[in-house]
């Protein structure tokens, strides 16, 4: 179960990533000031990702207390 534990930290940390780089970009794009249907068209595709890295350290997460929890 060692490795489980091991595996979500990872997971946990990817997705803390993925948020961290989700936080710069918007700040990127609010800097940046491009038009509003660029502005849109970015953050659209931002929003994926920020879900995409909240599921992945939610899952994470999860593994890291089924390990603890297993073994």
């Amino acid at each position: 179960m060692t490795a489980l534990v091991v595996l979500g930290i990872v997971v946990v940390a990817a997705g803390l990533a993925g948020l961290g780089h989700c936080i710069r970009t918007g700040y990127a794009i609010r800097r940046d000031k491009p038009a509003p249907e660029v502005a849109r068209a970015r953050l659209q595709r931002l929003v994926a990702v920020n879900l995409a890295s909240v599921a992945a350290a939610a899952l994470g997460l999860m593994m890291v207390v089924m390990g603890l929890t297993l073994g």
